[in-house]
């Protein structure tokens, strides 16, 4: 075989595999920078996406108020325009929204123009409800290409991926999401058997936890079961000394 075809074959192969990795790695950074956890192994930050959804957005503002929860959520620009009070309702909270595009398409696929485009019409959605425009983006699917988290910035925006995504859009009992959403806890419990000293700031890292309010094929999507799996944690996660914050506050740096 000519040595040229297979040095080529093999470079061809290389830029494939660090291209996926790019585009589907929840933490990678080969497309520019994205925040994947908080900076302390005390803060969660919770945060929701296909949003706002009104069959199930109020029932978690409720939750989250009765466990003293701030949260982020990524919200769907054509969802916004139908729902613009519960957009507002969700801010006036205390909670943080942000662009999570306009129709949800896979941004893998789409050119820079296409990409703005699908910003663009979320981030003007979300200050027309809000009188605010949001600071923070997520892309759909956490599908990146060279040219998405460059267009999130031109808009002033950070990017967040996450750390634990468990899967609560899938037809799966409550039990089922609830284990998957178990390494919350035991992250935790790992830190807190290094010592006091290791925690006594709450030195190292946290989670980011991705959730679904909402489902991007439809409005009132049935979600039920995130909301009852977070009834199930959000006390236990609290006792074991975990803040929830926004991703805002998951990346500030406390004053002295």
């Amino acid at each position: 075989m000519n040595p040229w075809l297979v040095e080529t074959s093999a470079i061809v192969a290389a830029t494939a595999g660090i291209t996926a990795y790019g585009a589907l790695y929840p933490r990678a950074q080969f497309f520019g920078k994205t925040v994947c956890r908080t900076n302390s192994s005390r803060k969660l930050a919770i945060t929701f996406d296909d949003g706002p959804n009104p069959a199930i957005t109020p029932k978690l503002l409720d939750l989250l108020e009765r466990c003293k929860a701030k949260a982020t959520f990524f919200l769907i620009g054509k969802y916004v325009r139908e729902c613009p009070e519960l957009v507002m309702e969700t801010v006036a909270r205390g909670h943080i929204v942000g662009n999570h595009t306009e129709l949800h398409p896979n941004l893998l696929w789409l050119n820079p123009t296409q990409v703005r485009i699908e910003l663009r019409l979320c981030h003007d959605a979300i200050f027309n409800a809000v009188g605010a425009p949001p600071k923070w983006f997520r892309p759909p699917f956490g599908m990146r290409n060279p040219w998405v988290i460059p267009a999130a910035r031109e808009l002033g925006y950070q990017t967040a991926m996450w750390t634990l995504i468990p899967g609560d859009w899938r037809e799966k009992s409550v039990d089922w999401l609830i284990l998957r959403m178990q390494p919350i806890a035991q992250h935790v419990q790992q830190n807190l058997a290094k010592g006091p000293s290791a925690n006594a700031a709450g030195s190292g890292t946290g989670d980011i936890l991705c959730l679904h309010d909402g489902a991007h094929r439809q409005l009132n999507a049935d979600r039920t079961r995130t909301l009852a799996a977070l009834e199930h944690w959000l006390p236990r996660w609290r006792d074991l000394g975990l803040e929830f914050v926004t991703i805002s506050d998951a990346v500030s740096t406390p004053a002295p």
